[in-house]
This record gives C-alpha cells, structure tokens and sequence, in this order.
C-alpha cells in the first residue's frame, strides 16, 4: 500500500480536527469517556478520509490503456 502524500496527510489531519471540534461543540460532551468516544469517531473518520484519497488518487494515476496489438497485416507491425 503505498504511503500518503503531505496533502492526503493534510486533508486526514484537518477531517480529525475539524471533526473533534464540532462534535465537542454540538454534543456538550463533559466526561473524559464521552470526549474519548468522540476523538476515536474523529479519528476513525479522518483514517477513512485519508485511504479514500489514497485510493482516488491510485485510480487516477493509473496508466491509460495500452492500445491493442496491431494486425499482423498492418504496415506499423511489418515496421517493428
């Protein structure tokens, strides 16, 4: 599995903070197991974020499709 680049590192890392941030704000959360809960989901979000870009962008950088071999008959074959 090949390692993130900085941006898909980025884009994980701010998806955690963001994420803590409005879950804490949203929820009112006050014990150190509720606030624990919600850091894991941000963190497991922002680990699903990251390998989503990761497979986005393995998909995008595929090679286009290699044409098919030409016709034995064909003028660019006899050339080879």
């Amino acid at each position: 599995m090949p390692r993130p680049s900085a941006a898909q590192f980025c884009l994980g890392t701010f998806t955690v903070v963001a994420t803590t941030v409005v879950l804490l704000a949203v929820s009112g959360a006050a014990g150190v197991l509720e606030v624990a809960v919600l850091v894991g989901f941000a963190v497991a979000l922002g680990t699903l974020v990251t390998l989503l870009s990761l497979s986005v962008s393995a998909r995008s950088a595929r090679p286009a499709q290699v044409p098919a071999a030409a016709p034995a008959g064909h003028e660019y074959a006899r050339q080879r």
